[in-house]
């Protein structure tokens, strides 16, 4: 993917995923590379600010003799998400109005 991803949109995509259901960093990180070129690295410190906004809860669970920490979405991340979806849906049907209108109107 060529464009860049802001924080917003990061924030907004991590809390898509794991209101799917409990994930933990690596599986998170491999879902948010499908649209954006991004290190765990930088993931973990977005995963902590969402912690800290009260948006996500962890809990460790054993695997294969190690705790692996899984990431749950709280009521507070609920509602967020929910903002970001309608952000998110008023902000695509601008961009396509604009992209899409301009071919549109080229071709008519």
């Amino acid at each position: 993917m060529i464009y860049q991803l802001g924080s917003t949109l990061t924030d907004a995509i991590v809390l898509a995923i794991i209101s799917r259901g409990d994930a933990y960093g690596y599986s998170i990180s491999q879902q948010v590379k499908k649209v954006a070129d991004i290190k765990e690295s930088t993931l973990y410190p977005v995963l902590r600010r969402l912690q800290q906004k009260g948006y996500l809860e962890t809990y460790d669970q054993p695997y294969q003799g190690r705790n692996r920490k899984y990431y749950v979405i709280t009521e507070a991340g609920k509602q967020q998400y929910q903002f970001y979806m309608e952000e998110w849906k008023k902000y695509r049907m601008e961009v396509e109005e604009i992209m899409m209108g301009g071919m549109e109107n080229e071709q008519g």
